[in-house]
């Protein structure tokens, strides 16, 4: 048996969007059914070259299909001026029932997906059935995901894009000028339309509750660490929070800031993803006004897309091949 080397652009090639999709939903509804096993997200902060190193690793046992791995991951903000990227993920892939390391492949790559997939879960569950626009604020690497993602389960004509960066801010609308009626705008502009998706990293609010339509739904993206916070307490406190772990939002969620405050409680948190993917919560009714997604990323979710992206990979022989643990043959 071998294992499979998987790189970035293998990754990009073999992980359609709503097969990854799919994953995900499929991956929340199995932590609501108690089919998984994912514990907590572990910190190793690196003071010294300003970033942190996190491990998160997850088992699922859907009703399908099981798949194991784990996800070695960092922030270092300061990566950029060294000419890498902020974020480096590295993805172990394994069986189950035998544990052999089916495939390592890059995390970076599969982190991009897998977090636009789990906002787009959210916005088909969530999001008014009519939604025709997408407001984002932040033009990063993740903004492209969620607009790639979103118009996966709605069908959106008109994107309206925030961000202080201009150079940034050209380049994400020139990726997708030929496919939208995209332009640049206010937060306020932004966050007018049927869904926003916030993708900052910024620790006071942007985003003001006067800055949202009156049923928008706002997927909460940017807050990955304690002390981030891209959505007033305001629009939080009045809006139907649905997040996707306990444990996680409460602690490096958008809600993070106001819950340690004691501005929001749990009587404030609406559901856990999960809940609304299989239906013991109510997702958006006639009756719903703002709601927001507070992603922070799960383990599972990028066990469950690194599933879609092996067997893919697997079956169309893409990939290098090599023998990791010194055995001989090969699984392909």
């Amino acid at each position: 048996m071998e294992t499979l080397l998987l790189s970035s652009e293998d990754v990009e090639d073999n992980a359609r969007f709503p097969d990854v999709i799919g994953a995900v939903e499929d991956a929340f509804a199995a932590e609501a059914r108690g089919q998984t096993v994912m514990p907590a997200k572990s910190y190793v902060d690196l003071p010294r070259y300003n970033g942190d190193f996190r491990s998160m690793p997850a088992y699922l046992d859907a009703e399908e299909w099981d798949a194991a791995g784990v996800k070695w991951v960092n922030v270092h903000p300061d990566n950029p001026d060294r000419g890498l990227p902020t974020v480096i993920g590295t993805m172990i892939y394994s069986d189950p029932e035998t544990a052999f390391p089916l495939s390592i492949m890059d995390g970076t790559e599969l982190t991009r997906l897998r977090t636009g997939a789990a906002a787009a879960v959210a916005t088909d569950h969530l999001a008014i059935p009519e939604a025709r626009s997408l407001g984002i604020v932040g033009a990063g690497v993740q903004s492209y995901a969620q607009l790639e993602a979103i118009a996966e389960v709605r069908p959106i004509e008109e994107v309206v894009v925030s961000d202080p960066d201009a150079e940034r801010l050209e380049a994400f609308v020139a990726a997708f000028e030929d496919r939208f009626a995209i332009r640049e705008g206010s937060i306020a502009e932004a966050g007018s339309c049927d869904v926003l998706s916030t993708v900052t990293p910024v620790e006071e609010p942007i985003v003001h509750a006067d800055a949202v339509g009156e049923r928008t739904h706002v997927n909460a993206i940017g807050a990955d660490a304690a002390g981030k916070h891209e959505l007033a307490d305001e629009l939080l406190r009045n809006a139907r929070i649905v997040i996707d772990d306990y444990e996680q939002c409460t602690h490096s969620g958008e809600i993070n800031v106001p819950w340690s405050e004691g501005v929001l409680t749990d009587d404030d948190l609406h559901a856990e993803i999960g809940d609304v993917v299989v239906g013991t919560a109510p997702g958006r009714t006639a009756e719903t006004g703002v709601t927001v997604f507070d992603s922070t990323g799960l383990a599972i979710q990028d066990v469950a897309t690194a599933r879609v992206v092996y067997e893919r990979a697997n079956a169309e022989g893409e990939g290098t091949p090599f023998d990791l643990v010194g055995i001989a043959g090969s699984n392909r």
